[in-house]
């Protein structure tokens, strides 16, 4: 599977502009502020319906315009796939595939399966616990629907019971029956969601410590993922009877699979704390690689996957190993955003691989 064409109108600082690209490896170079995260960003945009570093639809139109557009022309198993995406302020998004609109954006998720290294991808280890949700959910809605609607499901159920408690608090009443209702509900769909993320995540976990051991030199640095929830040691009824009182008192719902984390270790204590700038980087390309395996895995095709300045902050050895796995063929289509285009060029070169070299102004 490989992305052909795209176009952009409108789309960040791109007023219009096309590519075409290599089935293999595609290099993006140029300064800071050229473009190259854009045109990344892009092609996620095309997979996910949505930008990666800017979900808000509003904040992707280029300055000054009403609208944006984009369209990729990929090829997936000698099919032809023609991708449009258009959305104009105070308009829904439009997403069409092959001429086809969709009735629900959410169907699109998995059709195109890619995965991004990013700088931005530091926040999974600095931030709090939803960006580590939202990582797994990603991965595991782009091959299984059945999750993506219990997870849609649930996060309504989970604004309406919290609606529903405000209320209560508001107009001092309570009313258990109603209430239940909703409880109903996030039983249903979060235990669908908990059993599924454990699943995963047993399986994702002996994976993650295959790919950071093929990039790290050093045999000693023990890394983990772990898996955090409450559903581990109790029923999700169970979880919320329990904590009735104190969701009345703070008017939202405190416990759940929402509050579900993924715990990042290295040696047995938090990488956040304890990991150097580059095994930082090692862990989160391990993540994104253990990510890609799965998908490979599931989809039975080679995901798109987009490097985005993946090589600061790594020394020549990580460097090297990173190539090493590059020039197999575990990946297929390769997209690799850089500011040196000597160093870029030194290190697609190695791999043995066809390149092209796109350089923006």
């Amino acid at each position: 599977m490989y992305l052909e064409y795209l176009s952009l109108i409108n789309y960040k600082n791109f007023e219009a502009d096309q590519f075409d690209f290599d089935s293999s490896i595609n290099c993006l170079v140029g300064r800071n502020g050229a473009g190259k995260t854009t045109i990344l960003d892009a092609i996620y945009h095309l997979a996910f319906t949505k930008s990666y570093f800017n979900p808000q639809s509003t904040q992707n139109v280029r300055h000054g315009a009403e609208l944006f557009t984009l369209e990729g022309k990929f090829k997936i198993d000698q099919r032809d796939l023609d991708l449009f995406i258009g959305f104009k302020k105070g308009i829904r998004k439009t997403v069409k595939l092959n001429g086809k609109t969709y009735d629900r954006i959410s169907d699109h998720i998995g059709k195109i399966p890619l995965v991004i290294i990013s700088p931005a991808d530091r926040d999974l280890i600095s931030e709090g616990s939803e960006i580590r949700r939202k990582f797994i959910d990603s991965i595991i809605s782009q091959s299984d629907s059945d999750y993506l609607n219990a997870l849609l499901k649930y996060n309504q159920a989970l604004s309406q019971r919290n609606s529903l408690l405000k209320y209560f608090a508001k107009n001092n009443v309570f009313q258990k029956d109603t209430l239940a209702l909703y409880d109903e509900l996030l039983i249903e769909n979060g235990s669908i969601i908990f059993e599924k993320r454990n699943q995963f995540l047993n399986y994702f976990a002996e994976h993650f410590v295959e790919q950071y051991k093929a990039i790290s030199p050093i045999e000693s640095e023990i890394v983990e993922v772990k898996y955090d929830s409450e559903l581990l040691k109790t029923d999700f009824k169970t979880l919320l009877e329990q904590s009735l009182a104190k969701d009345r008192l703070i008017q939202y719902t405190s416990a759940g699979i929402h509050k579900d984390d993924l715990m990042l270790l290295l040696k047995g204590y938090p990488i956040k704390k304890f990991g150097s700038q580059g095994q930082q980087k090692s862990f989160l390309i391990a993540l994104r690689f253990a990510q890609y395996a799965f998908l490979k895995n599931q989809k039975n095709q080679k995901p798109i996957v987009l490097l985005d300045d993946i090589f600061d902050k790594l020394d020549d050895q990580r460097v090297m190993r990173l190539v090493a796995l590059v020039e197999n063929d575990f990946f297929g289509q390769l997209f690799i955003s850089d500011t040196n285009s000597s160093r870029t060029e030194e290190v697609v070169k190695a791999t043995g691989r066809p390149y092209v070299i796109h350089h923006l102004e």
